[in-house]
């Protein structure tokens, strides 16, 4: 197996071919859903839904234990492939989104319609990008910038979600 390192320079975006290059590679393509020709962010939060189900019935302590494993890991597959992309923060690289979207989804309750509301919350502000998400998203680069942008659209969906929830 071959560790691709090419630049943005000579490596034209992420591929089928660099997705099966490497498993980090894999990892932080979102399994591939990061290869989706349009929202390949939306593609990837999608994948934060198999992801929860996997974690839902684990003892609060052992989801965030595996969410904070999963951001670390994200931190280095995310930084791998965007430096062989030669781009930090590179489209495709939706492990970011993955993580995120599962820790918003296990502080809310197991519908869909709550499901639905966590997405949408947690895509609007990873689009939109508020302050203080914009300005991790300028500031921090490499594979913690990539992944401390969504736990913060995260966090800032969580926070809406939580005050919605004990308003009702």
């Amino acid at each position: 197996m071959t560790i691709l390192t090419n630049t943005r320079a000579s490596y034209p975006g992420p591929d089928a071919a660099l997705l099966v290059s490497h498993p980090l590679h894999f990892l932080s393509l979102g399994l591939g859903s990061g290869l989706s020709p349009k929202a390949p962010g939306t593609a990837g939060t999608l994948l934060g839904f198999p992801l929860f189900w996997m974690l839902m019935d684990l003892p609060p302590w052992q989801q965030g234990l595996s969410l904070l494993l999963l951001f670390m890991l994200g931190v280095w597959c995310c930084g791998f492939t965007g430096r062989a992309l030669g781009v930090s923060d590179h489209g495709a690289i939706v492990w970011d989104e993955i993580v995120a979207m599962a820790g918003v989804l296990i502080t809310v309750p197991s519908t869909w319609g709550w499901g639905v509301a966590a997405f949408a919350l947690f895509r609007l502000f990873d689009i939109w990008k508020p302050f203080p998400i914009r300005w991790a998203d300028r500031h921090i680069k490499g594979g913690l910038g990539v992944m401390l942008d969504d736990v913060l659209a995260a966090i800032m969906a969580i926070v809406v979600l939580q005050l919605f929830q004990w308003w009702i």
